[in-house]
C-alpha cells in the first residue's frame, strides 16, 4: 500500500506530465513542433504510478504515446522539450522527436513508432537481467491494447513465461486503436484473459485509480524480482485527445461527445487531488504550490529549448551506423 509521500510524488508526476503535454500542444499549434505527436492526457496515473515503484536500475520500454513514460522514469522536461523542438540539446540530439525519446541513463530504453515495438525489446532486457547479469532488476513494458493483436505480443509473452523473465507487460487499454474501438477489433472483453495461454497471471484494473494501480503493480514487480516471472496487467483508461495531434475525428466522430465527457469525469489527477485532501495528506495550499512550481519548470523548459542550438549539418550523419570507439 502506498504511503503518503509516495502518493504526493505520484500526484506531482501526473501533473508534470499533463502540464508538459499541454505546453507541447500549444507549441505544436504554433508550428514549433514538427512531425506527429500523440498525447497521453487522461492516462497519466499509469506511468506515474509505475515510475514511483521502479528503481533507477529498472528499465522500461515505451510507445508512440510516450511522453508520460519518459517523465515518469526520471526524464528531464527541458531535454524533452528540446527534443520536440528539434534542438541539439534534446535527448536524441533533436533527431528523434516525440516518438523516439530514450534515456539509457534513467533506464528508458526508448519510445517506439511501431505498434508493439517495445515488446521484444523488453524481453531482451529481461534476458539481460535474469540470465546474463543475474540481478533483480525488472522491466515494465508499456503498450496499447492494439499491440495485443500483433504476433510479437504472443511471441514475447510466450518466451518470457517459459524463461520466467522479470517483465511486467503493462497494457494501457484506452479503448481505441487509432479510430477503431476494441469492440470491433477484439473477440474478448479483457486483454488480461490472454495471459491464460501462457500460464502467467493476468489482471485487469482501473487505470485511472492510483491506489488500485499501486497495489497491482507493486505485487507484479515484487513477483518479478523474486524470479517468479512475468505478469500481464491491463489498465483500463482513456485518451482525452485524438490519436494524434490534429485528429479532427476524435470528438463527435468515431467517439461520441458523451463518451469523452464521461471519461473526463474520471480524471485521475482530480481523483487523486480529492483523495489527498480528504485524507488530510495535504491541503489545497500545498497542491497549488506544487502546480505553480511545475508551471515554472515547464516555462523554463520551453526557454531552454528555444535558446538551444539547432543540430549541426554534420550531425545528420551521426548515430546512423555503429561506430567503434577508438582506444
Amino acid at each position: 500500500m502506498a504511503d503518503n509521500n509516495s502518493l504526493l510524488r505520484i500526484y506531482e508526476q501526473m501533473l508534470r506530465i499533463r502540464l508538459f503535454e499541454q505546453k507541447a500542444q500549444e507549441l505544436y499549434v504554433q508550428g514549433l513542433v514538427t512531425g506527429s505527436m500523440h498525447i497521453y492526457t487522461g492516462q497519466e496515473a499509469i506511468a506515474a504510478t509505475a515510475g514511483e515503484l521502479l528503481r533507477e536500475t529498472d528499465t522500461i520500454t515505451s510507445t508512440h504515446r510516450g511522453h508520460g513514460h519518459c517523465i515518469a522514469k526520471g526524464g528531464k522536461t527541458d531535454k524533452m522539450m528540446a527534443e520536440l523542438l528539434g534542438r541539439k540539446t534534446g535527448y536524441c540530439g533533436g533527431k528523434g522527436g516525440s516518438m523516439h525519446m530514450a534515456d539509457f541513463t534513467r533506464g528508458n530504453l526508448g519510445a517506439n513508432g511501431m505498434v508493439g515495438g517495445g515488446l521484444a525489446i523488453s524481453v531482451g532486457a529481461g534476458i539481460t537481467n535474469a540470465i546474463i547479469k543475474k540481478n533483480d532488476s525488472v522491466t515494465v513494458c508499456f503498450f496499447g491494447e492494439g499491440a495485443t493483436n500483433e504476433g510479437v505480443f504472443h511471441e514475447s509473452l510466450n518466451l518470457a513465461a517459459i524463461w520466467k523473465l522479470p517483465v511486467i507487460f503493462l497494457c494501457e487499454n484506452n479503448l481505441y486503436q487509432v479510430f477503431t474501438s476494441v469492440a470491433e477489433s477484439m473477440p474478448v472483453k479483457d486483454v488480461s484473459i490472454r495471459a491464460i495461454s501462457y500460464g502467467i497471471p493476468g489482471i485487469t484494473c482501473d487505470g485511472n485509480d492510483v491506489l488500485e494501480l499501486y497495489d497491482v503493480l507493486d505485487s507484479a514487480i515484487e513477483r518479478a524480482r523474486n524470479g517468479q516471472g512475468p505478469t500481464l496487467i491491463e489498465a483500463k483508461t482513456y485518451r482525452w485527445e485524438g490519436h494524434y495531434t490534429g485528429d479532427g475525428y476524435a470528438r463527435g466522430g468515431y467517439r461520441s461527445i458523451e463518451e469523452i465527457d464521461l471519461w473526463k469525469a474520471k480524471d485521475p489527477i482530480a481523483r487523486m487531488a480529492k483523495y489527498i485532501i480528504e485524507s488530510a495528506i495535504a491541503d489545497n495550499e500545498l497542491l497549488e504550490k506544487i502546480e505553480a512550481g511545475l508551471k515554472d519548470e515547464i516555462e523554463k523548459a520551453v526557454h531552454f529549448a528555444m535558446e538551444s542550438p539547432w543540430p549541426d549539418d554534420e550531425d545528420l550523419y551521426k548515430d546512423v551506423f555503429y561506430e567503434k570507439e577508438e582506444v
